[in-house]
């Protein structure tokens, strides 16, 4: 079919939830057999998502019919059926919705012609993101969007006689229809989960088989090269998911746990099948599927330890990211240029060169404790390097390791093994520290792929955070943030791929980022409208923060997976819960000052 785009005239954007076009698998439950086949997880179709789409309100004038019809499509069920229904015979027939999948805000439908029983109408609408085939969500610029729509009586009611293949979806619909869940993989050392992002319009009762469906066909492709994944052939489901107790209703749904068999699992070493089991029960776990969780292998248990109770949380939560994101250190900042500990004794300098010296610009700690890697002023006039980036150990001396005439706050690995560093704007470095010797090698990081989605212009580069597991960095280029995955080459190189934009819909320019946790960023932002928000890695759910007690400019933020600090114009402050219900709020932390600036691991 003919696709039809104009531009239309620019309308405001407003934040959006995002969601996805679900992938589906095949269903049915039965009691699980003494034996059975194995049954591949990767077969999908889309199955419906309720007892059937209702019926196009009959005598509906053109208008509000093509409204109803951006409603609809967001039930992705039996190849969009509902939306189907609104569309002439010949017109569902040959509609492809597989051509792509827009998420558009507050479209318009606009009536071009009209007479006896045919009738053109446009839509113009803003775009804010699309879906892929596997789910992903990727947020777009809010781009205006125009689309022809052809209408035309059958047997007296006004249906879709032509219109663009694949999907356009209003917002709204999809924030009513979809969620969000987290795919768990496996980090390239084997001891972390890393999230995954997908959008999902299913019923309770088949989620569990639509996640593990999910799981089996992989990361994204982004992220394939990185993640390792356990449930992926040879492993296949093998016969029907039920309840723990075997009840073949409801799966996922109040108690009764969960019951899964796995087939191809007999190559799997011990702490393999560890990983798979984390793999499965994590995910289903973060979408409020109960456990305990029995897991088999060839009708087996895949571990004799958890043969009697099955799987629990807590048997696999070392592998969650949220534990690598936990602050074990503390809060510390920097005031009047050197490092100071904050804790409830009050504000007292660390030992060690970091403390004893007072022409720190920022700084950073490893998430054990043991490592500060901080940029200090050189004192040096032009054309000498401004700044020097020192690295040392916690309460010990330290050593340069770069100059530069700017460098950026460093940010650690979360193994400590290696601090990030972006210099004069341009350059991101890695320098990796090897305990076991004491020696500092550094390594340029190729950005290539970060300057390609800026149209192969270079961006100045003012911040980079890497994420607690290593996978990923958030990075803040000419006032943008993107999340970009870090990629190690054959010949021990490291690179930026994949970037992806998020908190598009910010109307100013990003100064500083954290990761909140695993799979969300807060950042600040420059102004005093909305100075602090958050949004997810995939760049959807935008979200504002409070700014009660917050005195604008906001200078920089630190956070952890429960603390969040910033800095702003005359303190450094906390985001406190209201104690008596009401909107969290920003209190200062006493003791420091209006020059100082939180340090939080990482």
């Amino acid at each position: 079919m003919t696709v039809r785009h104009r531009l239309a005239g620019p309308r405001r954007a407003s934040a959006l939830g995002a969601a996805l076009l679900s992938l589906l698998l095949l269903g049915g439950c039965a009691s699980l057999p003494e034996s059975s086949a194995p049954q591949a997880l990767g077969t999908l179709n889309r199955q419906p998502t309720s007892d059937g789409p209702p019926l196009p309100l009959s005598g509906r004038d053109p208008d509000l019919l093509l409204r109803d019809f951006l409603q609809a499509t967001a039930d992705p069920a039996n190849r969009h059926l509902a939306a189907r229904q609104y569309m002439t015979p010949q017109a569902a027939t040959h509609w492809d919705d597989t051509a792509g999948t827009v998420i558009v805000e507050r479209p318009d439908t606009l009536r071009e012609s009209r007479s006896g029983d045919k009738a053109t109408y446009v839509i113009r609408a803003r775009k804010v993101g699309e879906l892929s085939a596997d789910g992903a969500y990727k947020a777009l610029p809010n781009d205006p969007r125009e689309d022809k729509i052809e209408m035309s009586k059958v047997d007296g009611e006004w249906r879709i006689d032509d219109l663009p293949d694949g999907v356009i979806m209003d917002s709204i619909a999809f924030g009513k229809s979809y969620r969000r869940y987290v795919l768990y993989f496996i980090d390239p050392t084997g001891t972390a989960l890393v999230p995954d992002l997908r959008w999902i319009a299913a019923p309770k009762v088949q989620l569990t088989q639509r996640l593990l469906g999910l799981l089996n066909q992989g990361p994204q492709p982004a992220l394939a090269p990185v993640l390792r994944n356990e449930l992926a052939a040879p492993v296949a489901l093998r016969g029907p998911i039920t309840k723990a107790n075997g009840d073949p209703e409801d799966v996922g749904i109040g108690l009764g746990g969960v019951h899964i068999d796995f087939s191809g699992v007999s190559p799997l070493a011990a702490r393999d099948r560890e990983l798979l089991a984390a793999q499965v029960v994590l995910t289903l776990s973060g979408a409020d599927i109960l456990g305990p969780y029995q897991l088999l292998a060839e009708g087996k248990p895949l571990d004799d330890r958890y043969a009697a109770g099955g799987w629990s949380v807590a048997d696999v939560e070392a592998f969650s990211p949220n534990a690598y994101a936990q602050n074990r250190v503390g809060l510390h900042a920097l005031r009047g240029g050197g490092l100071v500990q904050v804790d409830s004794a009050g504000v007292t300098a660390t030992p060690g060169y970091f403390g004893a010296v007072n022409n720190l610009q920022s700084a950073a700690i490893s998430p054990d404790g043991q490592l500060v890697a901080a940029v200090a002023a050189t004192g040096r006039p032009a054309p000498d390097p401004a700044q020097t980036l020192m690295i040392g150990s916690y309460g010990g001396n330290a050593f340069p390791v770069a100059e530069g005439a700017t460098i950026s706050r460093p940010s650690w690995n979360a193994d400590g093994a290696a601090a990030w560093a972006v210099i004069d704007g341009e350059h991101i470095i890695r320098v990796v520290n090897d305990r076991a010797t004491g020696t500092v090698s550094r390594q340029e990081v190729d950005i290539s792929a970060l300057i390609a989605a800026n149209s192969g212009a270079r961006l100045p580069i003012t911040e980079i955070r890497v994420s607690r597991t290593g996978v990923r960095a958030a990075v803040i280029a000419d006032g943008k943030v993107y999340v970009a995955v870090i990629e190690r080459h054959a010949d021990g190189g490291y690179a930026l791929t994949a970037p992806l934009p998020i908190g598009i819909t910010l109307s100013t320019r990003a100064i500083s980022l954290s990761w909140l946790g695993a799979d969300t960023i807060a950042i600040a932002r420059e102004g005093n409208v909305d100075p602090v928000s958050t949004v997810s890695i995939d760049g959807s759910q935008p979200m504002p923060q409070t700014t009660r007690n917050l005195t604008a400019p906001v200078r920089a933020i630190s956070a952890s997976s429960d603390r969040e600090y910033v800095a702003d114009f005359r303190a450094v402050l906390q985001l406190t819960s209201n104690p008596d219900g009401g909107e969290p709020y920003w209190r200062e932390e006493p003791g420091l000052g209006e020059n100082a600036i939180p340090v939080l691991p990482g």
